[in-house]
């Protein structure tokens, strides 16, 4: 037990008493402030400005309040994300020292108002309440603070001295009526939060520009024929349509996404192959991701996550077609792969001849927010089929338009045997994207993309 019972009172638990008028005392501190790992942004190095407010005088067995002003926070809301109204909460600590030892836990609000990107982070006041247990002077020095946001996902900035700060207040404390015995601690937990969602202050971080290319080579299913995509050529990819044929699988094609997150510009690569199943004059199509998971960098809740892709559609057709996946059954652990699962839709030709299938735009929804990853213009043609057109089928704009929103990517580099060369993308094509953010981050963003296909694991389980 402390020499001074340190009590952050959440409601009616003592009588506050300021037995002389409060003080207040700026101080300022060089400071590190480590934003949550999901945001894949570095340490920032800044100041913080702090304002402690206490009263100069009181007696044993008084119960005072501490206020913690925050003037200048030691890093800003980086270029990002615009934080909602009410989303951010500060908690911090304050060292006791003289008469008194150990730490002052204050806590503040979730209320603040709109702070837009790249700007300063405006905090609520934190309070916390001190029972005096002994006579003497006790310094009161600002520390360590943390910034929870809980918007798209609940994520925490760490910010902690990197020098020796100076007391912001000190109160003289008399002997009074009575005793006190010991001191407790109680009420006020540091909250990191349970929300989803969300993106702290701290750093900046910018994807870069991804380069497709062509991709030649592969092998050849139900057909000699090649497909042909704007911006690049593929051969060796499956033909079908014709005869009695019903299953027409595709060519598995490398494909260099440029993703928007809620936390920036991310760079990915995943080889995706278009099957089809004739169904009458429709096709039963079945978008496979062979590399396509991320880690969770949270615990996600069942039912959180959905993907869906537009396939885009070239040859005698034009258009995309709609294509989705379930959304996950089980809660997804912190650490464990996010597992894109086969996406599903149907594909109802609106034109007659050759067609051609390609991998388009990919959007994840998770936990509230949204992740969109577009292919480069000349993306690899996976699947090609011999159609015929069917009333209100794709062509003449039903589909959709090809390659809507999301990042753009840039044309250049070959890639040769269904490999990936000059696309920018990080730690061997592992997928930087979705974060997560979580949030994060789903999750989201920032966090590290390790493909894991969805029937593989299905086998394991």
């Amino acid at each position: 037990m402390s020499a001074a019972g340190v009590a952050l009172m959440l409601g009616g638990a003592g009588i506050l008493m300021a037995a002389s008028p409060a003080q207040a005392a700026e101080v300022s501190y060089a400071t590190e402030c480590v934003p949550p790992p999901i945001s894949g942004l570095p340490a920032v190095q800044g100041t913080t400005k702090v304002e402690l407010t206490a009263p100069a005088e009181a007696k044993v067995g008084d119960e005072i309040e501490v206020v913690w002003k925050t003037v200048e926070a030691a890093s800003k809301n980086p270029d990002v994300l615009d934080l909602g109204a009410d989303t951010v909460k500060p908690t911090g600590t304050v060292t006791l020292g003289g008469a008194a030892s150990g730490e002052l836990k204050l806590e503040g609000p979730r209320q603040n108002p709109p702070i837009p990107k790249n700007s300063p982070m405006v905090l609520p006041d934190m309070k916390g309440t001190l029972k005096l247990e002994k006579a003497g002077e006790i310094t009161l020095t600002p520390g360590a603070y943390n910034i929870n946001v809980s918007k798209p996902i609940s994520t925490d900035t760490k910010c902690a001295p990197k020098e020796e700060v100076r007391p912001g207040a000190t109160i003289k404390v008399t002997e009074g009526g009575g005793s006190t015995t010991g001191g407790t601690t109680s009420g006020g937990t540091d909250s990191g939060g349970t929300d989803a969602g969300g993106t702290t202050s701290g750093g900046a971080d910018t994807g870069g520009t991804t380069s497709g290319g062509t991709d030649s080579g592969g092998t050849t299913s139900g057909g000699a024929d090649g497909g042909t995509d704007t911006g690049g050529t593929a051969s060796g990819g499956s033909t079908g349509g014709g005869g009695g044929e019903t299953d027409f699988p595709g060519k598995e094609v490398s494909v260099a996404y440029a993703c928007k997150t809620p936390i920036g510009d991310k760079n990915a690569t995943s080889p995706v192959k278009i099957s089809a199943k004739k169904s009458g004059g429709d096709y039963d199509l079945t978008v496979e991701f062979s590399k396509s998971v991320m880690d969770s960098p949270i615990d996600i809740p069942a039912g959180q996550v959905k993907p869906s892709m537009d396939v885009k559609l070239g040859g005698a057709d034009k258009g995309t077609v709609k294509v989705e996946g379930p959304v996950n059954k089980e809660v997804i652990k912190t650490g464990a792969p996010i597992e894109i699962p086969d996406l599903t839709g149907t594909y109802k030709p609106g034109a007659s001849g050759k067609s051609t299938l390609s991998p388009g735009v990919l959007t994840v929804m998770a936990a509230g927010t949204t992740t969109t990853c577009t292919p480069p213009a000349g993306v690899a043609v996976s699947l090609e089929l011999d159609t015929s057109a069917q009333p209100g089928g794709a062509s003449g704009g039903s589909g959709g338009a090809a390659d809507s929103g999301g990042a753009a990517a840039s044309g250049g580099g070959t890639d040769s045997g269904g490999g990936l060369a000059a696309t920018g993308a990080e730690d061997d094509g592992a997928l930087r994207a979705l974060g997560l953010v979580a949030g994060t981050a789903i999750l989201l963003g920032g966090a590290v993309f390790t493909f894991t296909p969805w029937r593989r694991l299905r086998g394991t389980r």
